[in-house]
């Protein structure tokens, strides 16, 4: 695969990250920025793009999106998780959550 594919393709899944984030932060704003793990003043930006400027964004070589886990023992525990379908989200939720308070009592970035 060529470099300029790459970038295109994280282009591409920036852009997708961002209508996403955006139209989640629409529809419930407080879950939102739980699942994205973002405080109130990145959600107010979000919202404040225009498409001219989610477009720019989105051509940064770096992906705006992350893996939500700390470790990959944290992933681990999700992928290989014996439990039933039903509780499948329930289990990785908690998993996210208790990142989220982790980084946020020791000042770490989500």
């Amino acid at each position: 695969m060529q470099h300029t594919d790459l970038l295109d393709e994280i282009e591409e899944i920036n852009l997708a990250y961002l209508l996403l984030a955006q139209r989640m932060l629409l529809a419930d704003r407080v879950a939102a920025m739980f699942r994205l793990k973002i405080d109130k003043e990145m959600a107010d930006l979000l919202l404040s793009l225009s498409s001219r400027q989610l477009a720019r964004l989105a051509r940064t070589n770096q992906l705006l999106c992350h893996f939500g886990h700390g470790s990959a023992d944290q992933l681990r525990q999700i992928v290989g998780n014996p439990r039933d379908q039903g509780q499948d989200r329930f289990h990785a939720s908690l998993l996210m959550a208790s990142r989220t308070r982790l980084s946020l009592a020791t000042g770490e970035g989500a």
